[in-house]
């Protein structure tokens, strides 16, 4: 007897908690409901797809075999339910997205809102992690879409050119630091102590991407996991950072942090959205995505991309005109 679409959901649902009895309050279903499941399907399959500690379950080999696979057979069932379900100028459903730093914390949430606002029957859930789990995510079916700074290269995903951005170095506006007001790419990056993204991030890889052989041997004296972590280690004098313009556009306005001007690199980067390859577009996911270009398709949004508060002012204007 074939597993069943039911038993498939128990079984991700207990990979997503690590234990029976959290799945089970997930999918209000008795503990022993959800044991059985797991029981029979394992038993349907031949074997064991979890090694048990205690309460704690964790998939062994087959299980991480079985788990993007299973994850596919529930993506297109509910691909299949949102295709069927949707009614003409009504979009009603659940979007599941990842975005990197920068563009989780300082652009989708704008864009969110202001789709909510047109869709009031659709949710939105966004993850906020680097661009290497978020290429995972996608790989792995647990995310509609991506919104990413770093590069991917997967054949299984398709990424679509969003914007671009544009990296700024800042330092803390003292004279006292004695910083030079410019910077040579070719002979000053290693004067200076250095707070930086951490590994994985796409910040961090677009960093050294464009200045190559000039950050090695940098003197980098903290890697820290959140722009504002490293803005706020920066305004305190730890060192220089490098950032998106959109993160410390409002800072540097402000006087709490400075632009140190670059010279002999290019800093602007590309920004992507990406999806899998096998995942079928709905019309709820075509309609979030036209936003998505339409804001970033004309002059005014690129324009306003270097101010997250104009981005929002802009993106308004789009939800008053939809």
């Amino acid at each position: 007897m074939p597993a069943t679409i039911r038993q498939l959901e128990i079984f991700n649902a207990v990979v997503e908690s690590g234990q029976v009895t959290k799945a089970a309050k997930k999918l209000f279903l008795t503990q022993s409901a959800v044991s059985l499941a797991l029981n029979e399907m394992e038993n349907q399959l031949g074997g064991a797809l979890f090694d048990r500690s205690g309460r704690t379950l964790e998939l062994n080999d087959r299980g991480r075999f079985f788990l993007p696979l299973s994850r596919e057979i529930i993506d297109k069932l509910e691909d299949l339910n949102n295709l069927m379900n949707e009614k003409d100028g009504k979009f009603a459903g659940s979007l599941n997205l990842v975005a990197s730093s920068t563009l989780g914390n300082y652009v989708l949430p704008y864009l969110i809102t202001a789709f909510k606002n047109m869709h009031p029957d659709v949710h939105i859930n966004m993850l906020v992690y680097n661009t290497k789990t978020a290429e995972k995510l996608i790989v792995n079916r647990a995310v509609d879409l991506g919104f990413v700074e770093g590069e991917v290269n997967n054949e299984q995903i398709v990424v679509q050119e969003w914007f671009r951005d544009e990296l700024v170095l800042i330092c803390r506006p003292e004279k006292s630091n004695n910083i030079a007001p410019v910077c040579d790419v070719t002979t000053d990056l290693k004067k200076f102590k250095w707070v930086m993204r951490e590994p994985g991030s796409g910040t961090a890889q677009t960093f050294k991407s464009i200045l190559g052989k000039y950050v090695t041997d940098l003197n980098v004296v903290m890697e820290l996991g959140h722009t504002e972590a490293i803005k706020k280690a920066v305004e305190a004098g730890a060192g220089v950072g490098c950032l998106s313009k959109l993160t410390v556009c409002r800072a540097i306005s402000r006087g709490w942090l400075q632009q140190i001007p670059l010279f002999g690199a290019n800093t602007e980067r590309q920004l992507s959205i990406i999806q899998h390859k096998n995942k079928a577009k709905t019309r709820l996911i075509n309609e979030f995505l036209d936003f998505c270009f339409l804001l970033s398709g004309c002059s005014e949004g690129q324009s306003c991309l270097s101010s997250p508060e104009e981005f929002q002012k802009l993106v308004m204007q789009f939800t008053d005109k939809k």
